[in-house]
This record gives structure tokens, C-alpha cells and sequence, in this order.
């Protein structure tokens, strides 16, 4: 009730009427939705199949150093973006699974999946910056730890909240806490990276090798902050979208989704 009040309010502004025509010719044609899922299909699965690959060098070439950060990294790039590609590929088994809570966690899994990932590369970076200081860094990774099991545990209390309660204020929650995650991510790579990069500023540039360290560090710092933001902004306005479509998810819409994927994960994996 709450929501359909709510709903005139926020709805959204009217497009052009010649792309708006255009917009619902594609989200309702079978075949142009079949044609953009499978290439985001695709994509994913070649973003996987080079973390694979990564992974499979780095053993090859370093065997004896077990479970490294790096290799940990690409691994679990592999496995998200894996299992993006077989949502996409499957996507409408995925839709016809019931009860409908297990659609929300896995279209959502991968995604905190994913904010692991990149939150272990923050954490790479925080103890690079805090042993250069002299400082102790098995606070740090004792940190990452405690944060990515109170995520994964309040993520799962939202989840029971919406098998039990399936009303459109546990959905618009569901979304909300996606979106904070987000914005918590793109704060660290803000503070960790930038720390970083001002660390190695200082020092100076002696090889070629340096410099290119340092533009590495400052490009994918900058790249994910604003790919996570963009993430928090869309599932922000996936919400306002909700109030009005409360039964629809994400998935239906194509076109909102293909932006989506790109803006805020597809152009973070390929930097």
C-alpha cells in the first residue's frame, strides 16, 4: 500500500516518444532479448576464461608459492563471472524457478561474490600501504574477514525476511543494501587506493617499471570507485523503478541490464 502511494511520486520521467517506442519494441521482443542475453552470456564467459587462464599460468609459473593473493583474485573472478555467464545463458530456467526467493539469491550471490573480489584487492593494497608505515597488518585481514561475514549474514537475514514477508518493502531492502554495499566499496578503493597512490608518488621514479606501477594503481582505483558507484546509483534507480513494477525484476529488462553490467562490472573486469 505504501508503495502504490508512493509509486506517482517517483515515478519515472517520460522519455521521447520516438525512443521510448524503440526502447519497449526491444525489451518486448523475444528476439532481440534472446540476442542481448546471450552476449552478455558470452562476454562474462570470456572474462572468465582469461581469469581461468590466469590462474593456470600463475601455477605454472610459481607452483610452489600455494594460494597467492593474486591467483585467490582471478580464481574468484573466475567463479563469479562463470556463474554470470550461466545465469544469462539460463536466464529463463532461472526465471521459472520457485519459490521465487531462490531468483533473488542467485541473481544476488554473485554479486556479493563479487564485492569480495574486489574488497580482497583493497585489502591487498591496505597492507602494502600499512607495511611500508612499519605498521601491523593482521588487523587488516582479521577485518576483511569479520566485514565479509557480517555482509554475507545480514544478506542472508534479508533474504529470509523476503521468503517470510514478500512485500514490496522487503524487496525495495534487498535492493537498498546491494546499493550500501556498493557505496562501501567504492569508499575503499577511494581511501586504500589513494593511499596507496600518494605512498608510491613519493618515492622516487627510477624505472619505467615504477612509473607504470603507479599509473596502474591510480587507473584501477579510479576505474572501480566509479564502476561501484554506478553500481549504487542504478540499483537506487532500480528502486524508484520497483514501486511502480514491484513484481518485475531486473532481469526482464534487457536494455537497463545490458547498462548495467557494463557500467558497473564488465568495464572493471576488462581494465
Amino acid at each position: 500500500m505504501a508503495a502504490a502511494a508512493l509509486a506517482p511520486a517517483l515515478a519515472p520521467v517520460p522519455l521521447p516518444a520516438a525512443f521510448a517506442g524503440w526502447w519497449e519494441h526491444v525489451n518486448g521482443s523475444p528476439a532481440w532479448q534472446d540476442g542481448i542475453f546471450w552476449a552478455l552470456a558470452a562476454l562474462y564467459g570470456l572474462i572468465a576464461a582469461s581469469s581461468f587462464i590466469q590462474v593456470a599460468r600463475i601455477q605454472h609459473r610459481v607452483p610452489e608459492y600455494g594460494w597467492t593473493t593474486q591467483k585467490v583474485f582471478q580464481f574468484l573472478n573466475f567463479l563469479v563471472n562463470g556463474a554470470r555467464c550461466s545465469i544469462f545463458a539460463f536466464r529463463r530456467q532461472v526465471q521459472l524457478v520457485n519459490p521465487q526467493i531462490f531468483q533473488h539469491v542467485i541473481l544476488d550471490l554473485p554479486g556479493l561474490a563479487f564485492f569480495t573480489t574486489y574488497a580482497m584487492l583493497a585489502l591487498f593494497w591496505a597492507e602494502i600501504s600499512y607495511q611500508a608505515r612499519g605498521l601491523d597488518t593482521d588487523g587488516l585481514r582479521s577485518g576483511f574477514y569479520i566485514i565479509n561475514g557480517v555482509v554475507y549474514a545480514m544478506q542472508v537475514l534479508v533474504w529470509v525476511l523476503l521468503w517470510l514477508n514478500p512485500n514490496p518493502s522487503m524487496l525495495v531492502l534487498s535492493k537498498l543494501f546491494i546499493a550500501g554495499l556498493s557505496f562501501s566499496a567504492a569508499l575503499g578503493f577511494l581511501l586504500y587506493g589513494g593511499r596507496l597512490f600518494l605512498m608510491l608518488k613519493r618515492f622516487p621514479i627510477e624505472s619505467k617499471g615504477r612509473q607504470q606501477k603507479l599509473s596502474e594503481v591510480g587507473r584501477v582505483a579510479t576505474i572501480c570507485s566509479c564502476c561501484f558507484l554506478a553500481r549504487c546509483v542504478m540499483v537506487r534507480m532500480s528502486v524508484l523503478r520497483s514501486l511502480n513494477e514491484i513484481a518485475s525484476h531486473m532481469v526482464h529488462f534487457s536494455l537497463l541490464l545490458t547498462h548495467f553490467c557494463f557500467s558497473a562490472d564488465v568495464f572493471r573486469c576488462l581494465q
